[in-house]
């Protein structure tokens, strides 16, 4: 087997630590629990598998990760090469947003709602200014017909519209506005119960220095 060499570090929180790693392949990006702590390995654990079964479901999408190895403590995937959008911002780049809009349409058909778009990290500006879809660990998979996936597939594009309104504004259609405006019971739900619950645990038990969930850097 050829050499495994860490290229650079990318992340690192309580669920894990995320580098950049080369082999003969080339590039690619490992997760590692190894350093997770012994009361956080069940949720790290089950965060990262949950990751590998979303990338399972969309294995051979375009501008997505692709599996490359799950063993139970490394998760490895393909590498894309890009900046995250909130560092390279996509200003008046409508193009963007419509092809955004495509690719997320083919990953709901795949049957797997993404569930965490609303932070930037999670969108990339690859090197050709295309979009691309990172961070797979609250993915839901099921039947893309059925009405909760329907539900969080719009919540998906609600997401999306809200960067787009940051970004391009004066491109933003008379249907995406009503869109926007239209909160689901889901959304309502999680700022009342779950969004209180997640803001104590990231500030002041993991101690996470920001809303984006990226943790402090390694």
């Amino acid at each position: 087997m050829s050499e495994v060499i860490e290229v650079t570090a990318l992340k690192a929180d309580s669920f894990g630590r995320i580098a950049l790693m080369r082999d003969g392949r080339g590039l690619f990006v490992r997760r590692d629990l190894g350093h997770v702590p012994w009361w956080l390995r069940l949720p790290a654990w089950w965060l990262a598998r949950r990751e590998a079964r979303a990338l399972q479901r969309i294995a051979g999408l375009e501008a997505t990760p692709q599996l490359l190895g799950w063993d139970g403590r490394k998760l490895d995937r393909s590498y894309l090469a890009g900046a995250a959008m909130y560092q390279r911002p996509p200003h008046g780049d409508l193009a963007y947003f419509r092809r955004a809009r495509r690719l997320l349409q083919r990953l709901h058909r795949r049957g797997l709602a993404h569930n965490d778009l609303a932070k930037e990290a999670n969108w990339l500006v690859l090197t050709d200014g295309a979009p691309a879809i990172i961070d797979f660990q609250l993915a839901v998979r099921g039947d893309p017909r059925s009405r909760w996936m329907r539900l969080l597939a719009r919540e998906d594009l609600r997401h999306l519209l809200k960067h787009k309104r940051t970004y391009c504004p004066q491109f933003l259609t008379p249907v995406e506005r009503r869109v926007l405006k239209r909160h689901s019971w889901v959304r309502e739900l999680w700022f009342v119960t779950g969004k209180p619950v997640y803001r104590f645990v990231t500030r002041r038990i993991l101690h996470w220095e920001d809303n984006e969930g990226q943790g402090p850097k390694p």
